[in-house]
């Protein structure tokens, strides 16, 4: 008996939509680039219950004939390319034909279109791949196209989106990424009924600021210097952001051929070219443009289309890294670059073929220099446990051959080298025997060598702990502001602000709603004394977004983390005795005080030997 059969086109439609399709936002997608590829100036784009229950989007681009309007929901049915050597010469957003007849599957839908030259549009109706009904209808120029209810035929996937807020989130960030490389497109977005985006048609940089004129206090685009270079490889423009304006959780975008991209080995050679201008965990603003010959890239790597391969990489990471220090080289943002040495890229001739690049990075700079003292309060912690058996715990076992891996081989992959070393220590740290090393390490001797604890790595260590038990636990105090702050965010980071409140009320701060995008805190988290409340709210949530998680027990641990990085004391503060003994009875109190939850280092011992081996004894 023969068991291979042929599957059904409505099945093999719901199974290409589960990568397609796979939330919202991947339907949002591929509806607005359509629109895109067909012309349109403006797109207008309506959700409702974070796309769930309606996803719209009216375009007025050239229209589907009746024929075309039908044809454009059969599987592998497209306009866009004729061959498979088309897909190598592309110029257009989509390409393979999937998108609407994967939508159609799990979603009932609903479009309305008409071309310029007919008198007549057409009205379609499709419920889960079947065709309803379709009619002759009087409508305006383009398309409209209606999604509702997505999944509704697939009730397991349903069951597996997130949140409306989540969702929304994630639908905000697509349409960014389309907005910013269609500036002269005007876009706007509703949700339940209520505008939150309205993008005029003009210039990049104007976009940029529509965008993220939210996150500044003053003009975004002010904080953005240009780059731009032209060769035989590739042509790149765009803007990168300055030094001074660099904070964790600034907007990064690569571009290519209209088309938004991950790619860390470009990302690598933006950070390359900051490489000594940035102080620790800060990120520079980018939104960069590639133009390239289509043949020379892959975009049919991957269904979402944002991973891309080019047939020369590497070459293209010395041209973008060249250019990026070029353009800090001329708004004097980094010190004595010669661009004209042997060697370098050699810009008076544009179109000239990139033969030979050498970069020369300062890789030397130290980002504890520039830091400021903050205050340091030693705060006294009733849940203490026995010091003296977590230090033993930590290196008691050194000396054995099973003493398995540490936390450092799951947060680093390499296990931390400690020296064997056997400390004992059968009563409290003496705070005399303590002492300080160049504004940044404590020095604690012990029977068999120095251990060296960096104070605020340290710290961090014990405030992260804290606040994961606050969280977890009773809500923490709160210090009122004499002064209430304005938070003025982006409308992705309202959404996930306002996601987060019940925790950060737990943590202590007191924040209030007044606008869809605005808030006033009342109150901050007593340990924070005098640091700026806004500035920990957006580490808060630049810590939460980089993560691209959205379990709330992965949240609470980045909000810990970004909260406790800055409560922390700083390098450079100088520590009194008892301020060294409180952090150090604290840290070994932890039960991981050799690793923050980063696998940072925290402690290392100087063992005897070792000592003994630098005087050749």
């Amino acid at each position: 008996m023969d068991i291979i059969h042929l599957l059904p086109d409505s099945v093999a439609n719901q199974i290409a939509a589960g990568e397609v399709i796979q939330r919202p936002a991947s339907c949002l997608k591929e509806l607005v680039e359509n629109s895109l590829d067909a012309g349109a100036t403006h797109i207008k784009i309506i959700v409702r219950d974070a796309g769930r229950t309606l996803l719209q989007v009216i375009d007025d681009g050239q229209g589907m004939s009746p024929t075309d309007a039908r044809m454009a929901f059969e599987r592998h049915a497209t306009s866009k390319i004729q061959s498979a050597a088309d897909l190598f010469s592309l110029h257009t957003m989509g390409f393979r034909g999937e998108a609407l007849a994967s939508i159609c599957a799990v979603a009932q839908v609903e479009v309305i279109t008409r071309r310029a030259d007919s008198e007549m549009g057409t009205l379609l109706e499709i419920n889960g791949s079947n065709v309803v009904r379709q009619e002759p209808c009087q409508c305006q120029q383009g398309t409209n196209i209606k999604v509702k209810n997505l999944f509704f035929n697939v009730p397991a996937r349903r069951r597996f989106l997130k949140t409306d807020s989540t969702e929304l989130r994630n639908l905000i960030q697509d349409f960014f990424r389309i907005a910013l490389v269609y500036p002269k497109v005007q876009f706007t977005f509703v949700s339940d009924d209520e505008i939150m985006f309205d993008f005029s048609a003009g210039s990049y940089k104007m976009r940029i600021e529509q965008i993220f004129q939210h996150n500044a206090r003053k003009q975004f685009s002010e904080q953005l210097v240009d780059i731009k270079v032209n060769t035989e490889i590739v042509n790149i423009f765009g803007y990168v952001g300055k030094p001074e304006a660099a904070q964790k959780g600034n907007p990064q975008y690569f571009f290519v051929n209209g088309r938004y991209m991950k790619h860390p080995y470009f990302n690598k050679a933006v950070m390359t070219a900051y490489s000594g201008l940035l102080q620790h965990e800060q990120v520079p603003a980018y939104f960069i443009y590639f133009d390239i010959s289509p043949s020379a890239i892959d975009v049919n790597i991957h269904p979402t289309k944002t991973e891309i391969k080019f047939a020369d990489e590497q070459s293209i990471f010395q041209i973008l890294l060249a250019s990026v220090r070029e353009a800090l080289g001329k708004f004097n943002l980094i010190p004595s670059l010669d661009f004209n040495r042997e060697g370098d890229i050699e810009y008076s001739a544009p179109d000239k073929a990139v033969t030979n690049l050498s970069i020369h990075a300062d890789t030397t700079y130290n980002p504890f220099k520039t830091r400021s003292a903050n205050s340091w309060q030693p705060t006294v912690d009733h849940r203490r446990t026995d010091v003296d058996s977590n230090w033993s715990r930590l290196y008691g076992n050194a000396t054995s051959p099973a003493a398995g891996k540490t936390q450092a081989d799951v947060a680093i992959g390499t296990a931390a080298q400690q020296p064997t070393i056997d400390l004992k220590f059968a009563q409290s740290v003496d705070k005399e025997k303590l002492w300080q090393f160049a504004d940044r390490y404590i020095i604690m001797p012990t029977p068999n060598g120095l251990c060296f604890i960096d104070q605020h790595r340290a710290h961090i260590n014990i405030m992260y702990h804290l606040f994961v038990q606050q969280m977890e636990n009773a809500p923490a105090g709160s210090q009122q502001l004499l002064f209430p702050d304005t938070l003025d965010l982006s409308a992705d980071d309202a959404v996930l602000l306002t996601e987060i409140l019940h925790e950060l009320r737990s943590l202590g701060f007191d924040i209030e709603t007044i606008g869809p995008e605005s808030f006033i805190i009342n109150g901050v988290p007593s340990a924070l004394t005098n640091q700026n409340g806004v500035r920990a709210l957006l580490d808060i949530i630049a810590e939460i977004k980089s993560s691209g998680i959205n379990s709330k027990q992965h949240w609470h641990e980045k909000m810990a983390w970004a909260l406790a990085s800055n409560v922390a004391i700083p390098y450079g503060k100088t520590l009194n005795q008892d301020e060294m003994k409180d952090i150090v009875e604290r840290l070994l109190a932890l039960p991981t005080p050799a690793l923050t939850t980063k696998g940072q280092q925290v402690l290392s011992v100087l063992d005897i030997p070792t000592i003994n081996a630098m005087f050749n004894k």
